[in-house]
């Protein structure tokens, strides 16, 4: 999965990391469509403990955008820096199928909109 992401800052990252925890970039740049949305859950996978799930979603809770980070909790590298929101693309978000998820996704969003600058490392 290579999806791009445009931080608050400009800079460009993506979700397709190998396993030294580098990130892959696409070079896509389209900033007409960009959607800010803020972290709302922090996993780990239940499949793989070096992936780290990152939920970032809209204020209203409607939308949601899913990052995958992999990095060695053990190693010399520290955790991935996650930020309090990104900007995506648009086309990238994904409906949030229940109201019990959407309700809970939105308070977050709104909480971490209130305490925190979209860069702000979380």
């Amino acid at each position: 999965m290579s999806d791009s992401v445009r931080m608050v800052d400009g800079s460009r990252t993506g979700s397709e990391t190998d396993v030294d925890g580098e990130t892959a970039v696409d070079a896509d740049d389209d900033a007409d469509d960009l959607v800010r949305v803020w972290m709302v859950e922090r996993t780990f996978s239940a499949d793989s403990p070096n992936i780290m799930m990152i939920t970032y979603a809209t204020t209203d809770g409607a939308r949601y955008y899913q990052q995958e980070r992999a990095y060695n909790r053990f190693g010399a590298r520290g955790a991935p820096t996650v930020t309090a929101a990104v900007d995506v693309d648009a086309d990238r978000l994904a409906p949030v199928a229940d109201d019990e998820t959407r309700d809970r996704y939105a308070r977050e969003a709104e909480r971490m909109k209130a305490r925190h600058d979209p860069d702000e490392s979380v």
